[in-house]
């Protein structure tokens, strides 16, 4: 069984940074795009930055320039630097694990961005 598991929310400061990381456990993780959505209250889940298996990333226009998405092969794990933070970046953030055949969600994390 496959699980994926986000870290390293919390609350921030207006300006402020967080990393986050999602891990996937099994063999899956080699073969594997990554993807971080988030959803605020009240609000639809909306993309937020990818990762191909060839290093290809692509970022919503809102966070180009402030998040940035880097993997960890050897640690099965999917990272989403993010700077400058926002207080409309406030969201559960959910890494999505896919390919062909598969897809895998984790449970989220929470970012709260407030002074």
């Amino acid at each position: 069984q496959v699980q994926v598991a986000e870290s390293g929310g919390g609350l921030v400061q207006p300006g402020g940074s967080l990393r986050l990381s999602c891990a996937a456990s099994g063999s899956i993780f080699s073969r594997s795009a990554a993807a971080w959505y988030r959803q605020a209250p009240g609000k639809q889940r909306e993309f937020v930055a990818l990762m191909t298996l060839t290093g290809t990333t692509n970022y919503a226009d809102s966070v180009k320039g402030r998040f940035t998405i880097s993997r960890d092969n050897s640690e099965k794990t999917v990272y989403l630097q993010m700077n400058s933070l926002k207080p409309e970046d406030t969201a559960v953030y959910l890494c999505n694990v896919y390919g062909i055949g598969f897809s895998y969600w984790g449970q989220g994390t929470q970012v709260s961005v407030s002074s």
